[in-house]
């Protein structure tokens, strides 16, 4: 089978591969990031983090506590950056950079160099990785724990340690804290852990194409126990070939004698061992289960900080479910067909990077395991839910899009352009001749495999990597960013629209700041203002209050505020026109486009605005109309 590592991408330094993709990401999310204005659940956000901590922690236990985390989080962070939409919307627009980076780690990790590469640079162009990089919402610092817990996962397995567990245990109750729905991904988790300890790593975690021996943390044995190593971690061993000035060749060219149902082969130490034959002795199959043993057990054990810290803060969450997604409606099967769509924020975009990961799937089998079971888990469980609760909201499942972007890479990275003219191995050069890397261990029937040692890899390699043309990994690279500028360009009018509003769809924005501009430009001393509704989602209030700041015209109406309420909405006078008494000149501020403001405004408090004023203008805005109301 042709390896998916080519010998252009492995030159590079292992830093590069990740790095590229944030940097770029972070150069897409930068780019326009101030242009949309702050919409509704961002001002939300806004309104919390802002708040004196007293009163935000007495918000939490009436409305929002599955995001009360990340508004403790924005509060410590608008004290220093300010709250203007760039800064409120920075610290995702650095996850999303760091989520990036670490997609093309696991895709390195899982599959390969170059799949790496082309998951994270394909992550870095979606519209939904600006959407969401662009949100003052705790989105994007799911989707970077997520990744990164299941990356310290599968290096858990693959070498047990604390320290590895002590990382995927943090990001996990991180995961949780951030994000509630993001636990999902635990499902995922369990069965990568559950097939790891039943039959090793191998083909669950393990990349392909390379035994344990010839991976490149190979230097590094797996350990016996969980917490400590009874093995040497910090070199590999080398043959003396004879004399001190002989050529020395590190023990991992050499054969292995077999490969156990961990998929450690046992290495020999000098070819003329009693171990480099036939005649080796059996590795004890306790040792297997027992760490399989133990890698379940650790990681029962890094979810305990997950289960202590998140489990009251789930139930806070569950008695405020029917107040927090009052507006959401049961999933049917038409939203799991529309997913991919929404959750892209591109209809074209959310297909075309289905088909990639499908044949990613195709490509990889069963080591497709843990990043198809990411996206697909969370989904079917969330769907499964959301039929019998309201919770079934796309932006919800935003942390899924790197796993199938890492799925995506893998097909990527088997993309070919059209041949070329072969070249023969005379033109060669030296360079293209020599191999990154020793070749892969090939099986034989009468013995154990048998790994080639550099000079035959280099013989081997020279016409695989070197003559094959467009068709070589190079070609396969440049191939693969093809496909990712597609997917780029395909997804730019959805990149320009979402840097106007990040409403969904984009038809239905809301011009906060126009209607605040109206009301700046036209005020005068003693004006009053009113809202209509009131109690709704859209938080015309909030939006007023969020652009005009000081300037804003007194809430003639209002008895308790947001903050004195300890929710998000304000309480209203009982006898508005007991409360407009007084005052001459009333801006009302009404959601939709109205053409007779006043008639919008239902109950006692339109009664009293209809029998107390006239209407001198209307400002119709997209999603919000101004009406200047006068004695």
């Amino acid at each position: 089978m042709r390896r998916f590592g080519p010998a252009s991408v492995r030159a590079l330094p292992g830093w590069a591969v990740w790095v590229t993709p944030g940097l770029l990401t972070l150069v897409v999310t930068l780019a326009g990031i101030g242009h949309a204005q702050p919409w509704r659940d961002e001002l939300a956000t806004w309104s919390a983090a802002t708040r004196p901590l007293s009163d935000l922690a007495r918000m939490t236990r009436t409305i929002d506590a599955a995001t009360g985390p990340y508004y403790l989080l924005m509060h410590g962070w608008t004290a220093i950056a300010g709250t203007s939409p760039t800064a409120l919307r920075l610290p995702s627009a650095l996850a999303m950079a760091v989520a990036a980076a670490l997609t093309a780690r696991l895709g390195a990790v899982l599959v390969g160099r170059r799949a790496g590469l082309l998951a994270g640079l394909l992550f870095a162009v979606l519209p939904v990785t600006s959407r969401y990089g662009q949100e003052a919402r705790p989105y994007a610092l799911a989707t970077l724990l997520a990744v990164l817990a299941t990356l310290l996962l599968v290096e858990a397995l693959r070498r047990p340690t604390w320290r590895r567990w002590a990382g995927y245990a943090a990001a996990v109750a991180a995961l949780g804290l951030l994000h509630l729905v993001a636990l999902t991904l635990l499902a995922a988790h369990a069965v990568v852990v559950l097939l790891t300890a039943a039959h090793g790593p191998a083909g669950v975690v393990d990349p392909p194409g390379q035994s344990r021996a010839q991976m490149p943390d190979a230097s590094r044995p797996r350990r016996r126990h969980l917490w400590r190593s009874t093995q040497p971690r910090d070199r590999t061993r080398v043959e003396h070939h004879g004399c001190h000035d002989a050529p020395q060749t590190p023990t991992a060219f050499h054969p292995a004698t077999r490969s156990n149902a961990g998929g450690t082969p046992r290495v020999s130490p000098h070819p003329g061992s009693r171990e480099h034959g036939r005649d080796a002795p059996e590795a004890e199959p306790q040792n297997v289960t027992g760490e399989a043993r133990e890698a379940l057990a650790g990681w029962l054990l890094a979810l305990v900080p997950a289960v202590v810290l998140v489990t009251p803060l789930a139930l806070v969450a569950r008695g405020q479910r029917g107040r927090q997604l009052d507006w959401v409606d049961p999933a049917r099967l038409p939203d799991l067909a529309a997913l991919p769509g929404a959750l892209a924020q591109s209809g074209v975009v959310g297909g075309f990077v289905l088909a990639l990961a499908a044949l990613g799937v195709a490509r990889l089998g069963r080591r497709a395991l843990l990043p198809a079971a990411a996206v697909l888990l969370p989904v079917l469980l969330m769907f499964a839910a959301g039929t019998m609760v309201p919770l079934w909201v796309t932006r919800y499942l935003v942390f899924t899009v790197p796993f199938a972007c890492v799925l995506a890479g893998a097909a990527l990275a088997a993309a070919r352009v059209t041949p070329a003219p072969a070249r023969t191995p005379a033109t060669a050069t030296p360079a293209e001749a020599t191999p990154a890397e020793p070749a892969p261990a090939e099986a034989t029937p009468a013995g154990p495999a048998r790994t080639a040692t550099p000079a035959a890899a280099g013989r081997t390699a020279a016409p695989t990597e070197a003559e094959q043309g467009p068709t070589s990994p190079r070609g396969r690279v440049a191939a693969g960013i093809a496909v990712v500028v597609l997917a780029g360009l395909l997804g730019l009018p959805d990149q320009v629209a979402l840097r106007r509003t990040h409403e969904w769809p984009r038809s239905a924005p809301v011009d906060y700041a126009g209607a605040a501009g109206i009301i700046r430009a036209g005020q005068r001393p003693g004006d009053a203002i009113v809202y209509s509704p009131r109690d709704g989602w859209l938080f015309p209030d909030l939006g007023m209050a969020y652009h005009l700041g000081s300037r804003l015209p007194r809430d003639v109406l209002v008895v308790r505020d947001q903050r004195q309420d300890a929710s998000l909405w304000a309480v209203e006078c009982d006898d508005p026109a007991r409360c407009l008494a007084g005052v001459d000149r009333v801006w009302l501020v009404v959601t939709g486009r109205r053409a007779d403001p006043l008639a919008a405004v239902p109950g006692a408090k339109g009664d009293a605005l209809r029998a107390g004023y006239t209407v001198r203008q209307v400002w119709p805005r997209p999603g919000i109309t101004v009406a200047l109301l006068v004695r």
